[in-house]
């Protein structure tokens, strides 16, 4: 074993060799033989082997071998010094090698290793990308627990530093091949790393590129096989990666492969599903991620068939009002518990399906249907108002800091609910019923308007256009009712009973819409049409 003399000697020769510096190979063995020394000669190894390793060729593979011996030596100070000189032997076929090499080290414990470790491995992405992808796939693929939970880390935290020449087009779509087949086989949290490192690079961030990723997340939620309720692993691996696609979803980028999954076997076993998330509403999350998606649902082929999957499922939380005893109190049963968490849910991804099928709630529902659909809506309506009242009222006067506290922030929240609930409620009570309202989720933050836009009304949750404004009275100045007069009222006489069953229908509508419209503030569009229609009736 050389002494430090002979170390140093021997790195002189080498040093004042210049140009013949390959002639003396013996030199350089003397070097390489350093690593079975002491401390002292093993520190001087580690600097001396680099700095001359790309002379000798032919002692490539004993070079990075004794180097490879000193990462890996009890005395973390000489670990240290070898990590940080290993970026000088990623030359041509070397670096994937060595590339590999670090990303095994990344296992290190050590917080300064640890990050000497990532530096060396940036240093030499910026060398070869592709080569030092290769080291750190190799091990994602093959390597132990450890490293391949750190490869993966590393990969995720560190790709999006890297500069645009270095993460090149070629560079990503080997990316996207390899993560491709680390994909085969990940747990939910490996998935979720992987779709943050694919979203994150540039060439999947055009249209064709995030319809790339939604297949991606379609494959891997295996969306073709039969769901099962009752498998926490079945549901948890839906829910993660539909937490994956919904950010992907655009006007452009569709989620009818996934709204159409979830109708049609999600929402019939909504109340079987299971989860290892101890503490989580499921069936929430479900309905929550459902919502998000209808906006962007593009053409579905049994669209009729799921949006009465979705109906139905919507009744169960719309209950029908309790049954009064002949002196109009409630004949022994309980008010119903009105979930409007649910509700908002429902019924707005509901109002979005509809909005392609709009003749559904007149034309593909039965009278009797309908008609128990409303009173259900109307019920709903009306301790809707109650809440919203009682909600308005506890935050009355409060600003700042007194927002802030936990009590208030979800009394904010649910007074977003019920005021959404409010609107489509509002939507679905015209006649016909209408799907142009706009709400944001609750849970979602809400899209500041461009400052060169008036607001249309003062209810910020509807997307009505402005009304003109008149010279006359305004809508809700009450005025006492006129009895008919004029050419109207001549022609009472002239009355057919013919008609009696059509003007029977139509009042027992206005009176509902009336009802309605008095609990929620309604603008009287529908009163009107309603009225309209007698009076032509009545002529």
């Amino acid at each position: 074993m050389p002494t430090v003399e002979e170390l140093y000697r021997n790195y002189g020769i080498l040093a004042d060799a210049t140009e013949t510096v390959s002639q003396h190979k013996d030199a350089y063995q003397v070097i390489l033989d350093g690593v079975k020394g002491g401390a002292k000669e093993k520190r001087l190894a580690a600097q001396f082997i680099p700095k001359f390793f790309k002379h000798f060729p032919e002692l490539a593979d004993s070079a990075i071998n004794a180097q490879l011996d000193l990462c890996e030596d009890e005395d973390v100070s000489i670990r240290r010094q070898a990590i940080k000189e290993l970026p000088q032997f990623a030359t041509g076929d070397n670096l994937p090698r060595v590339a590999d090499i670090l990303t095994q080290l990344l296992q290190s414990d050590d917080s300064a290793e640890f990050n000497l470790v990532n530096n060396a491995l940036l240093s030499i992405f910026k060398m070869d990308a592709k080569g030092t992808l290769g080291g750190l796939f190799s091990q994602i693929l093959q390597g132990e627990d450890i490293v391949r939970e750190r490869a993966i880390k590393f990969l995720s935290t560190k790709l999006k530093t890297l500069p645009e020449e270095v993460m090149t087009k070629e560079v990503e779509e080997f990316i996207l091949t390899e993560s491709k087949k680390v994909l085969e086989d990940v747990t939910g949290e490996e998935f979720v790393l992987f779709m943050k490192i694919l979203s994150g690079l540039k060439s999947l961030q055009t249209v064709s590129g995030r319809q790339q990723l939604v297949e991606l997340v379609a494959e891997q939620a295996d969306l073709e096989q039969t769901f099962n309720p009752s498998d926490p692993d079945c549901v948890d691996r839906l829910l993660q990666c539909t937490r994956q696609a919904v950010p992907l979803f655009s006007k452009n980028v569709h989620s009818t492969k996934f709204v159409t999954y979830f109708c049609e076997h999600v929402l019939p076993n909504l109340g079987s599903l299971t989860t290892p998330v101890e503490g989580l509403d499921i069936q929430l999350e479900v309905l929550k991620l459902l919502a998000e998606m209808s906006s962007f649902c593009g053409d579905m082929e049994k669209l009729e068939s799921n949006l009465k999957k979705l109906f139905d499922k919507l009744l169960e939380y719309m209950p029908l009002p309790p049954e009064e005893a002949e002196n109009g109190e409630n004949a022994g049963t309980e008010e119903p518990k009105l979930q409007f968490s649910y509700v908002e849910c429902l019924l707005y991804s509901f109002h979005q399906l509809g909005r392609k099928l709009p003749d559904f709630l007149t034309a593909k529902l039965n009278a009797e249907k309908l008609k128990d659909f409303k009173i259900r809506l109307q019920y709903f309506a009306r301790g809707l108002q109650v809440y919203i009242r009682q909600l308005r009222l506890a935050l009355q006067g409060k600003t700042g800091e007194a927002l802030k506290t936990e009590e208030n922030k979800i009394k904010v929240v649910a007074l977003k609910i019920t005021n959404n609930i409010n609107v489509l409620i509002k939507d679905l009570f015209h006649i016909p019923p209408s799907y142009k309202s706009t709400v944001t989720l609750s849970w979602k933050p809400v899209q500041k308007a461009d400052a060169s836009q008036k607001r249309a009304s003062e209810d910020t949750t509807s997307s009505s256009p402005p009304k003109k404004s008149s010279a006359g009275p305004k809508r809700d100045a009450r005025q006492i009712y006129n009895p008919p007069s004029g050419k109207y009222s001549s022609n009472l006489g002239s009355f057919s009973y013919a008609l009696a069953p059509q003007m029977s229908h139509w009042t027992d509508q206005l009176l509902q819409v009336a009802e309605l419209g008095h609990l929620l503030s309604y603008d009287w569009t529908g009163v009107e049409f309603l009225l309209q229609r007698l009076l032509m009736l009545r002529t």
